[in-house]
């Protein structure tokens, strides 16, 4: 007999008591008080209208369209011996979102699943007003969704939300299967996709710090090294003492390890400073390139920079800082900063782990925010970067500029509704290269103008000099005379002190 039988065995043996279908399958959820009941269904308007319509279609969980259904699998990054199977679980308040809204959360988890190497059996939607305070989804629901489980052979149940403790380990005991939140399933993703020591020791962290109030423990896991007699017979000498729980030693064990990742991480800020300062010497303009994860960033950076950084069609394919060089029409040098992708509902975890990452947007001079023209809500992703962007210091005052990418997927009805409702933003497609000259023109012209005015006569051997002030400043005017050069230029403070320690005197 196979695990799967005999997991599908428990579950029918847990059903031999019917289940009562309906408003009334429920026992707890129907003790309403006379207010509520004042307003049941049949009188128009009551007050419990809302209340009843709610209880009624929490009764049946809808299955999403598309999840579930056997597809290409080729694009998954991460691939093992054998897929784990998952079945993906929501719960939706009108009160809160949309049915749309709810479906749309949904199929995102679902390529969330996918990249980190899952095999999605099924996807199932519960309306109800707010989640089961003890399973998530009731305790009713919990055996229809067992029921699932065990028809799909799967192996997780994967809910789109941030389960506290207690509802997942309630649900894993009535579905006899594991059950992940949507905040471990984006920490997996990162744990795969990192590849710097500092992304390493940032999703650790994250790890770590996701864990920590999670840690649980199995039968004799939880046991004491016992102290005195209490050790008992088979302890043995060695085994007595103050007591302490293994779950105890673990969360010890992690703090100190939270402690160690936070002190390295701290000593590899001198680095990235390095790394700035070269940058910073000449007044580098850098342009930051943000946006929801999968819009296209890295593919886009590429275009306009002509590298080749990694593109993959997977979430969070970019994790590390990447810095580029361009040079604009005029001769001058700027960089493109491609950075880690935003998601909604970005675990907390992350956003503090990868605080040194995202300092790259507060440095920036511009930020290029690329969303995915061709997804079915991109104004949603819109707002989910922004609530990001709005959590970095000093990000708000940078100049911003909008680009729908991916114009290739985009139909002539969603381009003339994007046209019309951000109509400053610039449709281009990474792809094709269609509307990339617009935006690199559009970029360059909203690059800083350095603000240092200098005419200096510079001598022949100053050659380098004059290189760097074509590189990172605004040439105006070179005349070359028998006695030297005579620069006229708009430079930075650094490179102007430059220039007047090698000016000769006229």
């Amino acid at each position: 007999m196979t695990q799967s039988d005999t997991r599908a065995d428990d579950i029918r043996s847990m059903q031999d008591e019917p289940v009562l279908t309906g408003v009334l399958a429920d026992q707890s959820e129907v003790l309403l008080d006379e207010h509520d009941r004042s307003g049941a269904p049949g009188v128009p308007g009551g007050p419990g209208d809302e209340v009843w319509e709610e209880r009624e279609s929490r009764n049946a969980l809808k299955h999403v369209a598309g999840l579930g259904e056997l597809q290409d699998v080729t694009e998954v990054e991460y691939r093992k011996v054998r897929l784990e199977r998952v079945v993906l679980v929501g719960v939706w308040s009108s009160a809160v979102t949309t049915a749309s809204a709810a479906e749309e959360s949904l199929r995102e988890l679902a390529a969330l699943a996918e990249t980190a190497g899952a095999v999605v059996c099924d996807g199932l939607l519960q309306h109800r007003l707010r989640p089961d305070a003890a399973t998530y989804v009731g305790s009713g629901k919990a055996k229809e969704i067992a029921d699932v489980v065990a028809r799909e052979e799967a192996d997780t149940i994967i809910v789109d939300d941030d389960l506290p403790p207690s509802q997942r380990r309630a649900l894993e005991d009535a579905t006899k299967v594991k059950v992940v939140d949507r905040t471990a399933v984006i920490l997996d993703i990162f744990a795969q996709h990192a590849t710097s020591r500092e992304g390493k020791a940032q999703v650790e962290l994250a790890q770590l710090e996701y864990m920590l109030p999670r840690l649980r423990g199995w039968g004799g896991s939880l046991s004491r090294q016992a102290g005195g007699r209490a050790a008992g017979a088979d302890a043995g000498i060695g085994s007595r003492g103050p007591g302490e729980t293994k779950i105890e030693m673990d969360r010890r064990v992690i703090r100190t390890r939270i402690a160690r990742l936070r002190k390295q991480i701290r000593e590899m800020a001198p680095a990235r400073e390095v790394k700035r300062g070269s940058r910073r010497r000449y007044e580098l303009p850098t342009v930051a390139v943000v946006g929801y994860t999968n819009a296209g960033k890295s593919s886009l950076t590429n275009r306009l920079t002509g590298s080749a950084e990694l593109v993959e069609n997977a979430l969070f394919a970019t994790l590390d800082t990447a810095v580029r060089r361009a040079r604009a029409k005029d001769g001058r040098l700027y960089a493109y900063v491609d950075t880690v992708g935003f998601v909604r509902r970005l675990p907390t975890q992350l956003v503090e782990a990868f605080k040194s990452t995202l300092e790259e947007v507060a440095e920036a001079d511009l930020i290029v925010h690329v969303v995915d023209g061709s997804h079915p809500d991109p104004f949603s992703q819109i707002d989910a970067v922004n609530d990001v962007l709005a959590d970095i210091d000093g990000a708000a005052d940078i100049p911003r500029i909008l680009v729908f990418n991916k114009a290739d997927r985009i139909d002539g009805v969603t381009r003339e509704r994007l046209a019309a409702l951000e109509p400053d933003a610039h449709i281009v497609s990474a792809f094709t290269g269609e509307g990339i000259d617009a935006l690199r023109e559009r970029v360059e012209s909203m690059l800083p103008v350095p603000h240092v005015h200098v005419r200096a006569l510079l001598p022949y051997t100053a050659g380098a000099l004059v290189s760097r002030i074509r590189e990172y400043g605004h040439v105006i005017e070179v005349e070359y005379r028998d006695d030297g050069m005579m620069v006229e230029a708009e430079v930075g403070s650094r490179l102007a002190a430059q220039v007047m320690e090698q000016s000769i005197d006229e």
